[in-house]
C-alpha cells in the first residue's frame, strides 16, 4: 500500500503543539467544538486506518479470499501487502476496540450508579444537597440534569461564591457539556496520541462553563476566587464528571482575571491548522478505502478470468 495511508496515524502526533496553540487564541466555545470535531476525526481516520491495514493482510488468506471471490495472487501482484505491518494494526485494532467498548460499558455503569445515588436524595432535576464535610461539587447528566453539591462545599464559599459555582455547573448541563466530554474521552481510546488533544478539549469545557457563570454572576473576580476556592477545598470528584474543580485551575484563574484579548490573525491560523489537519486525515482515510476497494475488484475480475 501507499505510504500515505499512514498519515491518518502520524497526525495525531502533532495533537500537542496544535493544542497548545489553537486553545488560548480561540474562545472557549470555539476551543471546544473544534478541539472535539478535531478529536473525532482524527480517531476515526486512524482507527480506519488500522482496520484498512489489518483488512488488507486478511485479504490474502485462501479461505477470505474464497469467500470474496477474489484471487489473492492477483491482489500480491496489484498492491503489495507488508504482513508483518497488517498483523501489528490488527492486534493493536483489536486492544483499542477492547478498550473503547470497557470505556463505553464503564460509563454506561457509572452514569446508572450515580443516577442511583443521587435519587436517594432527590430525584427532581436542579440542586441536589449531599450531607457529609468532605467539599464536593459537580454536574450530573440524566433526570433532567442535576448540580450535586455537599454541605461542607456550601460552607467553604460565601454566599456570592456559590452563586457563581451554581452558575459553572448548570452552564456544564444547559450547554450539553457531558456530550464533549464523552466524545473525546473515547475519541482518546481510539487513539491514546490524542489525549493532550483530548485534554486541551476538556479543558475548554470548563473555561466555557467559567465565562458563562461570569456572565450570570457579572463579576469575573467572584467567579476566579469561587473556581480556586472550591479547587483548594475538595480535589475529588466523581469519574466522566464536569466540576468547577476540573482542569489546570491555575490556568483558568489566571484567565478569569486577565483582560481577554483575541488576536483574529492568530486564531484564523489556529483554526485553520487544526481543520487542515483533521481534513487531510479525513481525506487520506476516505482514499486509503477507495483504493483498496478498486484493488479488490481488479483481483475479483483477475479470480473470474482465471
Amino acid at each position: 500500500m501507499d505510504l500515505d495511508v499512514w498519515i491518518p496515524l502520524l497526525l495525531p502526533l502533532a495533537a500537542w503543539p496544535l493544542a497548545r496553540l489553537v486553545a488560548p487564541q480561540l474562545s472557549p466555545r470555539e476551543a471546544s467544538w473544534l478541539l472535539t470535531a478535531g478529536c473525532l476525526v482524527l480517531a476515526a481516520g486512524s482507527t480506519i486506518t488500522l482496520a484498512l491495514q489489518a483488512f488488507a493482510g486478511l485479504t490474502l488468506i485462501p479461505a477470505v479470499a474464497r469467500a470474496g471471490h477474489w484471487s489473492p495472487d492477483v491482489l500480491r501482484g496489484l498492491d503489495p501487502i507488508n504482513l508483518p505491518a497488517s498483523a501489528v494494526c490488527g492486534l493493536l485494532l483489536a486492544g483499542l476496540a477492547v478498550a473503547f467498548v470497557r470505556a463505553a460499558i464503564g460509563y454506561t455503569r457509572w452514569i446508572r450508579a450515580l443516577t442511583r445515588e443521587l435519587d436517594d436524595h432527590s430525584r427532581e432535576p436542579g440542586v441536589v444537597i449531599l450531607p457529609g464535610a468532605e467539599p464536593v461539587a459537580f454536574a450530573a447528566p440524566g433526570r433532567g440534569g442535576r448540580i450535586a453539591i455537599s454541605s461542607g462545599m456550601l460552607s467553604a464559599l460565601s454566599p456570592r461564591e456559590r452563586t457563581a459555582l451554581l452558575a459553572h455547573e448548570r452552564a456544564h448541563l444547559r450547554l450539553r457539556h457531558h456530550h464533549f466530554l464523552v466524545a473525546v474521552t473515547l475519541a482518546g481510546t481510539l487513539n491514546p496520541l490524542l489525549r493532550p488533544l483530548c485534554a486541551a478539549a476538556r479543558f475548554a469545557l470548563e473555561r466555557w462553563a467559567d465565562e458563562a457563570a461570569a456572565e450570570h454572576v457579572g463579576d469575573r473576580t467572584v467567579v476566579a476566587h469561587a473556581v480556586a476556592k472550591a479547587a483548594l477545598a475538595g480535589q475529588s470528584r466523581p469519574t466522566f464528571a464536569l466540576a468547577a474543580t476540573g482542569g489546570p485551575v491555575p490556568r483558568r484563574v489566571k484567565a478569569l482575571l486577565t483582560a481577554q484579548r483575541r488576536q483574529l490573525p492568530a486564531a484564523v491560523l489556529a483554526a485553520t491548522l487544526v481543520f487542515g489537519t483533521t481534513a487531510w486525515s479525513a481525506e487520506t482515510a476516505l482514499d486509503s478505502v477507495t483504493d483498496l476497494h478498486s484493488t479488490i475488484e481488479s483481483a475479483m475480475t483477475g479470480h473470474k478470468s482465471d
